[in-house]
């Protein structure tokens, strides 16, 4: 029987509760088809921060280093700065693991209702595509003057044509997979070298796709698109701001973030890849059993297909869309008035009987 190492990291508020119901779910997927899971939990954290001084420990991505996937819960909590929280443990475990491809799927699912009045589930179905490596998320600039009437603040984009290729290479493998469409997200009228840059690098990969239909947008002209004709839009690729942005949008129009896992993937499989919900730490209703799971589970999921276990991933989204399509155990963002532990059982429950849609 084939096992897999997995680095859990619950990190802070909810993310300890949705990841405990995470992990018993794919427990039972493990079970139902015959594969081992070997979790290792690391206490990396704000609350560690507090202690310590640090997110996690100085060798903490060499402790990774051995494992197949990493689950991350959320991190994030009052008193802490969130620049401080992300990078001292979420962009360093990416960038050292080359986890280049922020893969965001958003849905329509059972049980939610979208924002967009008369949109249905087969009009709200995208994957957001997010390069995670390089971009506007750079180290490289600084603050000067300071507290001076001359101070100021510089910020630098770093965006590589290896970079750039290789996500936008993927967007449109993947939508090969898919409806055979991909919208590029760009702001060339506006930033006058890396979004021509991008666009230039665009092109030249579409010609070699003429099977996937192509279109760019300006990052504004997409928002609007995304909340006017979400159904036109199939994959999208964007650098990380853009992405980053774009995904939330999508994932509030689909139900929420509440039900948005995430993927930064290193698609070589040289490197762990690592799983997360698209939400945040929410410390105002952590460890009162009101946290929704399902982004986690769905995240879970995806870590599911990432290991070659596909089939235990469906079954795992299959069991997520009965127990939302039942309606009869609902957490309360979604109307209902069950808890964390509850739905994570139904969840479970559904895929050890083999009840999945």
């Amino acid at each position: 029987m084939t096992t897999y190492r997995v680095a859990s990291i619950p990190g802070d508020g909810i993310g300890v509760d949705v990841q405990r119901e995470a992990q018993a779910v794919l427990d039972t997927a493990a079970q139902r088809f015959g594969f081992g899971l070997e979790w290792t939990e690391f206490g990396w954290s704000c609350e560690r921060y507090a202690e310590a001084g640090s997110m996690m420990p100085a060798d903490g991505i060499e402790t990774l280093r051995p494992f197949d996937s990493v689950l991350l819960g959320a991190v994030g909590f009052p008193g802490v700065p969130d620049h401080v929280s992300l990078w001292g443990l979420l962009i360093p475990v990416r960038r050292a693991f080359a986890q280049y491809v922020n893969l965001r799927p958003v849905r329509l699912l059972p049980g939610t209702t979208s924002v967009l009045a008369g949109r249905g589930a087969d009009e709200l179905e995208m994957v957001i595509v997010r390069e995670n490596s390089e971009g506007e998320y750079s180290e490289l600039g600084g603050r000067h003057n300071a507290g001076g009437p001359g101070e100021f603040a510089l910020q630098e984009s770093v965006f590589t044509r290896v970079g750039v290729e290789r996500i936008i290479r993927y967007a449109f493998e993947l939508a090969r997979t898919r409806q055979h469409r991909v919208c590029s997200a760009t702001k060339s009228n506006g930033i006058i070298h890396t979004m021509p840059f991008w666009d230039e690098i665009f092109a030249e990969i579409a010609a070699e796709y003429p099977d996937v239909e192509s279109e760019q947008l300006h990052i504004d002209a997409l928002a609007a698109r995304m909340v006017q004709r979400p159904d036109l839009l199939d994959v999208v690729v964007g650098s990380n701001l853009f992405g980053d942005v774009l995904s939330d949008l999508a994932a509030a129009i689909t139900g929420g973030l509440g039900m948005a896992p995430s993927g930064n993937i290193n698609p070589e499989g040289e490197f762990p890849s690592m799983f997360e919900a698209v939400h945040g730490s929410a410390p105002d209703i952590a460890g009162r059993g009101i946290a929704n799971p399902v982004a986690q589970i769905l995240a879970a999921a995806m870590m599911l297909d990432q290991l070659g276990e596909k089939a235990a991933g469906e079954a795992v989204r299959g069991a997520v869309q009965t127990v939302l399509d039942a309606g009869a155990v609902l957490t309360p963002d979604l109307g209902g008035t069950s808890t964390t532990g509850q739905l994570g059982s139904a969840i479970a429950e559904a895929i050890q009987s083999g009840r999945n849609s």
